[in-house]
């Protein structure tokens, strides 16, 4: 569990959105296990239909008691405090009935429906920050609703030009490895369409979001960013691409100007060692599979995913639906990264909390 959750003020439960992602994955299995396994220290409210999440914690533990709310009561008087002895359920009933492990288009809807409905409840003042368990993005697209991703889904929901994709995670080794964070240039990009996305303006607003959120959200004085190459050895020279030289240095240099803690390109081969890692709050990779491969490897079953730039917290885990899981039956599922997800959320709030109250 968090080191930060087991020093919070006691008596103080955050409440937390939980989307329960996708009802034929192995999302509605760890939601209900996180937020079980976190009840004294986190008020979880999780989004999804009622009567499956019920039966599911049921099979789960019969000791777990589900309350639940409709989308009208909450909004009508706010979320219910009660107490640790019991798990919230904001009731968002699926079309269809759910067969773990095998997907229905005709849910895909609902699942979009927890995602409003979070970004409601947080705009509203209900919940504090969002943590998504996986969904499945082909069940929404089939739905008739054209859909890229979370990320993309909560910049548009809520206005955000830029958001910046950030993976972060505690190293198992070594011992006094600091928290590993990778924060993509770009995200789901065919390889051979990486290098025409950037550019010096795009590359200078993603360092600004991340030296921004880094601060707000995670309390960082004065962040410290280590920025890859693109091309293998940093284009060495100019010799394996010049996109290095023409387009990353200069946007390093112009967020150096603005007082960002930027440093690179550096190969991304050898970017990745503790001795440099040990200085900096966050790599900056040049595309997907540049940077969460080493992230994934080093923390994998605990990693967060991250949206910065939002107007608001949401985290997430670093897996997917497991549908094969999923199909085995309860038990099989790990919801450590789950716990993370919504451990994070809470650091990240109450991060933003202190800076707020320190202005």
């Amino acid at each position: 569990m968090s080191a930060h959750l087991q020093t919070r003020r006691r008596g103080a439960r955050p409440v937390i959105a939980v989307t329960t992602g996708e009802p034929a994955g192995i999302g509605p299995e760890i939601a209900i296990r996180a937020a079980w396994a976190l009840r004294d220290q986190v008020h979880c409210v999780l989004l999804g239909d009622a009567a499956f999440l019920a039966m599911t914690a049921a099979d789960i533990d019969p000791a777990i008691r589900i309350s639940s709310l409709s989308m009208m009561a909450v909004r009508n008087a706010g979320v219910p405090h009660f107490g640790p002895d019991r798990i919230t359920v904001i009731d968002i009933p699926v079309s269809a009935h759910v067969r773990p492990g095998v997907l229905d288009k005709e849910n895909g809807r609902a699942v979009l429906a927890t995602l409003d409905a979070a970004i409601e409840g947080v705009q509203a003042g209900w919940f504090e920050a969002v943590a998504t368990a996986p969904l499945q993005k082909s069940t929404i697209n089939d739905a008739g609703v054209p859909f890229s991703g979370h990320t993309e889904y909560f910049a548009d929901k809520t206005g955000t030009r830029q958001v910046v994709m950030m993976l972060a995670g505690q190293p198992f080794a070594p011992a006094d490895a600091p928290p590993l964070r990778v924060a993509l240039a770009t995200t789901h990009l065919p390889l051979k369409d990486v290098a025409g996305a950037l550019t010096q303006a795009g590359l200078g607003d993603i360092l600004d979001i991340i030296d921004h959120d880094l601060k707000t959200k995670f309390g960082i004085a004065q962040p410290r960013i280590l920025v890859a190459g693109l091309n293998p050895h940093a284009g060495e020279n100019g010799y394996l691409g010049r996109e290095d030289i023409d387009v990353v240095q200069p946007a390093i240099a112009a967020a150096q100007a603005r007082g960002i803690a930027a440093t690179g390109p550096y190969p991304a081969d050898t970017l990745f060692q503790h001795k440099y890692l040990k200085d900096a709050d966050c790599v900056l990779a040049m595309y997907h599979d540049q940077g969460l491969p080493v992230l994934k490897y080093a923390t994998f079953g605990r990693g967060v995913n991250i949206t910065l730039g939002l107007p608001l917290i949401r985290t997430s885990v670093d897996h997917g639906t497991a549908l094969d899981l999923a199909a085995r039956g309860l038990g099989h599922a790990n919801s450590d990264s789950m716990i993370e997800a919504i451990a994070t959320a809470v650091a990240m709030a109450d991060a933003v909390h202190a800076a707020r109250t320190n202005q």
